[in-house]
């Protein structure tokens, strides 16, 4: 029966495309055609892809550039006619790793490349990327670029202490957060010229540790600072006012795109770890409904928090994980060491149990899959998070207690139980 496959191997300018018939013989007749990446040649594309009755189409994820094929042709190609029993993924796009389409050394080109996309996909030997609907893709962009202001922030309190360093003042050794209310205030009257270190330092929060003879210490070089430097502050104050102003309209912008999935949102930011911010990170990865992965297994997997294997000759050796989601896992560490803090949460008695066997980064390592898998199952089967932290602390000391009492009695003493609590006596 004909059933017909595209393959593209994608570039910045032009587009490697083969269309072929999958027969039962296993042999390939390709069609060749290079196509440019602009707008209207790509829905020129998409219009030839339907008129040759194309069901299947593969493509490369290289780089960023496979993003504007994908949508044209998700917006314009539709297969006119689906064969029957043509198979599930009929009339589907696929983007294929780069990685698992590798050739041999010294016989890379274009067609080829795009030939053993349809051969590979034939064969189920590619590794398919997880490619969402139009609308998560867009929570994806918001969030991810979010993340990458909240990178820039941290640089910029990097370079803004070197710049104070550099012009000695002495403000970072006093105060914890050089962003900080207090902090701000007085940095920003030395940008604007202040001159007394005893006037500045009168700025800072009674609340601060630093007394004012100290704080007045360390911004004593404000009396002779070159003007060089306080135009630089002044610079770098109005830059972090912009990347906090930039934040906070991507805030309201997820905001009000998530408003839909304000419960979802509550649900995950329950459990110890994660909070509002992280829910919407993992709502734009993985969906509200975690629809794509059929088990918590299948998402630890994606992420990449999930023990690798290595094995030759029966022998597994390494177990490092995969590289994964890179969003998600990072995500998913750090809320398990903000988890593993969480005073009577479970999390933080699994990681009292694991950490002197594993130390503290493989037991936060097996902390962030319990946690994927909590994800999961909250998403999947919209369910809540209930903290079992304190009952099994009482169920582990009540099991210790009936262990110790029949040793006990084995050893020959009488032993009864007290009626307040678990005890021993003799």
């Amino acid at each position: 029966m004909k059933y017909r496959i595209a393959g593209i191997d994608v570039h910045k300018r032009m587009l490697a495309v083969v269309i072929t018939d999958i027969a039962g013989d296993g042999e390939f007749q390709f069609e060749r055609r290079k196509v440019g990446t602009s707008p209207s040649e790509l829905c020129r594309l998409a219009d030839w892809l339907a008129a040759e009755q194309v069901e299947e189409v593969v493509m490369e994820s290289t780089a960023q550039y496979w993003r504007p094929v994908w949508a044209a042709l998700e917006q314009r190609w539709r297969p006119k006619r689906l064969q029957e029993g043509a198979g599930a993924r009929s009339g589907q796009l696929h983007l294929a790793q780069a990685q698992s389409n590798r050739g041999a050394a010294g016989r890379k080109k274009d067609f080829p490349d795009a030939e053993r996309l349809v051969k590979r996909l034939a064969a189920q030997e590619l590794r398919l990327s997880f490619v969402p609907d139009v609308e998560q893709r867009l929570w994806r962009t918001i969030m991810r670029r979010k993340h990458q202001l909240t990178r820039n922030r941290v640089q910029f309190q990097n370079r803004l202490e070197c710049l104070l360093e550099e012009a000695h003042i002495k403000l970072s050794s006093l105060v914890s957060d050089l962003l900080g209310k207090s902090a701000r205030r007085m940095l920003q009257a030395v940008a604007e010229g202040a001159a007394s270190p005893e006037a500045i330092a009168a700025l800072a929060d009674r609340r601060l540790q630093a007394t004012a003879q100290q704080l007045s210490d360390a911004l004593g070089a404000c009396r002779d600072i070159h003007p060089v430097y306080r135009q630089l502050l002044k610079m770098a104050l109005e830059e972090l006012k912009l990347i906090e102003a930039q934040i906070d309209t991507l805030d309201q912008e997820m905001a009000r795109l998530l408003s839909a999935q304000r419960d979802v949102v509550q649900r995950l930011a329950e459990v110890p770890g994660l909070g509002a911010d992280s829910a919407q990170q993992i709502i734009a990865e993985v969906g509200p409904a975690a629809a794509a992965f059929p088990s918590a297994k299948h998402l630890a997997s994606w992420v990449g928090v999930c023990p690798g294997e290595q094995e030759s000759a029966g022998v597994n050796y390494s177990h490092r994980s995969p590289k994964g989601n890179r969003q998600m896992k990072g995500l998913l560490n750090q809320a398990a060491n903000a988890a593993v803090r969480t005073k009577g949460s479970i999390f933080e008695f699994v990681y009292r149990r694991l950490v002197p066997r594993l130390g503290h980064a493989q037991a936060i390592g097996a902390i962030a899959h319990r946690l994927c898998r909590l994800i999961w199952m909250i998403l999947h089967q919209a369910i809540r998070y209930e903290e079992r932290g304190p009952a099994v602390s009482r169920s582990k000391t009540e099991r210790r207690a009936k262990l110790m009492i029949r040793e006990l009695r084995r050893l020959g003493y009488r032993v009864e139980p007290m009626a307040a609590q678990a005890g021993v006596s003799e």
